[in-house]
């Protein structure tokens, strides 16, 4: 088990690795973007299973990603 510390750091690290990951999304590799689009529902669903929350995690990508914005 994790001291609170390094949980902590755990989370503020996983937290600045999928912030760069969107800021980062429109560069990356169409398969890159889909394996990582696929595990985050799958690490999603560890916590709760939840059948929208591909629905969400699309709809959250297209509204931050330049290239999928609305005009």
């Amino acid at each position: 088990m994790l001291d609170q510390a390094r949980l902590d750091a755990e989370i503020h690290l996983t937290r600045l690795l999928g912030a760069a990951a969107i800021q980062t999304w429109a560069d990356l590799p169409q398969n890159v973007q889909q394996k990582l689009f696929e595990h985050a529902v799958v690490i999603g669903h560890q916590k709760t299973p939840d059948e929208s929350l591909r629905e969400q995690l699309a709809k959250f990508l297209h509204d931050h990603h330049k290239r999928t914005q609305h005009a």
